[in-house]
């Protein structure tokens, strides 16, 4: 059938036609209908109430404290979020157990599957993550990337024992298919799910699962037991679905994979670093893989679940005061490609941004961008952000983050000023290292900030959960005063 050309001068309306009714439809298909569009309007307008009365709960109560969490996908900013809610929301956090535990869970899947894939193309070419920082340093020098470090293609060098594990490991490729299902949509569609190469010759793309940062995954798991227990989660430890039993039946072979030598062996070679990665359990396997496993508040820290687009976070921080007690913490993504979102929240009356910079990322490259040091991106974004006219009366934090790894990196002998030509002959230990940086960061705030502002630091681990705390509490000291100041009600 042609289309029909509309003509202003008819009475035929495109958009009243294509809501309309069918012809045909039947009276119990009106009745239907009907009663879906009254369901839909009455939870419409119950949103446009609750909308409202938020509105006017917020233009009467006190302002609430507004937080920018800035810095390069996999810089912590996720985890500094579940620090600040394990202080001041800690009941919430432990209603999260059960859905932390798949991500748990399908981080260790993950990891294996690197190690099985590296096993079934141990001559693949991997990149070296070396790229020398031009931001920081005056040479526009660069060292190259390394080629790839080929392994042995006869499979007579990798012994049967790993032969025999990476057969029966294979079953973890269903729960890794399950618990992505489990963690996405119900229109899921294959989206970072993958199967295990076959015997050497068909190359395999490692990807990542990411879920949007509206969709509540976390409602899929967090079942309370009884009105009011936040300890207790439902879990059907008799499932025989339950992916905690096939981990907990491969435990043993996947703790002898991880630390059989000739594994560390061909890590080191092909330059896979998982220790570095986000969502590193390998070294927790024997609690992971417990029959019934409940993750610890350290596991549900390191967890990592990548999340595309912004994410609004409303915490209740106990002062002593209603002045403040609000905290909305803005989480945006880091990835190259979802910083053009960054740009609304700068006008969004921040008192704060915090921006974290992985340190210990001095010698990795950008995931998207294989040619861009870590460090380097971090220090130009720093470089943007304080210049920025829009944020010159915003307080501006910096966190020099992963310093557990940057100092077990120099302690191997990696050397900084290989990567940052600028560094010179200055020891290479821990101290003079992150004392060299917090000085370039102060110096790039000092020269570019469009009004002298207070340079705050801190150095962060994201395993030294105490010293985390710490800071955290300093923080929301200072930015409740600077509320209450700016409030007129502290002197």
């Amino acid at each position: 059938m042609p289309s029909r050309i509309y003509d202003a001068s008819d009475d035929w309306d495109p958009l009243t036609n294509a809501i309309s009714p069918p012809p045909d439809e039947s009276a119990q298909e009106r009745e239907d209908r009907i009663k879906q569009e009254l369901e839909a309007k009455q939870k419409s307008d119950a949103i446009d109430e609750d909308l409202n009365r938020q509105r006017v709960l917020e233009r009467k109560g006190p302002k609430p404290v507004r937080v920018l969490l800035l810095g390069q996908s996999e810089s912590g900013k996720s985890t500094f979020l579940k620090f600040f809610k394990l202080m001041h929301d800690p009941k919430a956090f432990s209603a999260e157990r059960a859905s932390w535990r798949a991500v748990i869970q399908l981080n260790v899947v993950r990891s294996i599957h690197i190690i099985l894939d590296a096993m079934t193309h141990p001559s693949q070419s991997r990149h070296n993550h070396r790229a020398v920082t031009k931001e920081i340093i005056s040479s526009t020098s660069s060292s190259p990337l390394s080629g790839e470090i080929p392994l042995p293609e006869d499979t007579s060098e990798i012994e049967p024992e790993l032969i025999e594990i990476r057969s029966r490991l294979s079953a973890l490729l269903q729960i890794e298919d399950l618990l992505t299902r489990r963690l996405t949509p119900k229109d899921y569609s294959e989206v970072g799910t993958t199967q295990l190469a076959p015997a050497y010759p068909l190359k395999h793309v490692q990807t990542e699962l990411a879920i949007n940062s509206s969709v509540p995954w976390k409602q899929r798991f967090d079942r309370l037991v009884g009105k009011g227990d936040t300890e207790r989660m439902i879990i059907d430890w008799d499932d025989p679905n339950d992916p905690g039993k096939t981990l907990h039946a491969c435990g043993e072979d996947m703790i002898r994979l991880w630390k059989h030598p000739l594994v560390q062996q061909m890590l080191e070679k092909q330059n896979l670093r998982l220790e570095e990665m986000a969502g590193f359990f390998l070294d927790s396997l024997p609690d992971i893989t417990a029959e019934r496993y409940l993750p610890t508040d350290e596991h549900i820290l390191r967890a990592r679940l990548k999340t595309l687009g912004v994410s609004e976070h409303q915490i209740k921080v106990s002062a002593g005061s209603d002045v403040g007690s609000d905290w909305r913490i803005f989480d945006v993504g880091g990835h190259r490609s979802l910083r053009a979102a960054w740009a609304p929240f700068f006008e969004n009356n921040l008192n704060a941004i915090i921006f974290l910079a992985p340190i210990s990322a001095f010698d990795q490259v950008l995931a998207e961008a294989p040619k861009v040091n870590r460090l380097e991106d971090s220090v130009s974004l720093w470089t943007s952000i304080v210049a920025n006219k829009i944020l010159q009366h915003t307080d501006l934090i910096l966190f020099l983050n992963k310093c557990d790894l940057m100092a077990a990196k120099l302690a191997s002998g990696i050397k900084l000023k290989d990567y940052v030509v600028s560094y010179g002959n200055r020891p290479n230990d821990f101290e003079s290292t992150t004392n060299y940086l917090r000085k370039k960061f102060a110096g790039i705030l000092k020269e570019n900030s469009p009004l002298p502002r207070t340079f705050y630091c801190h150095y962060t681990s994201v395993t030294d959960a105490l010293s985390t705390q710490k800071v955290i509490a300093s923080i929301k000291d200072m930015l409740m005063r600077d509320t209450l100041k700016n409030s007129t009600l502290l002197l």
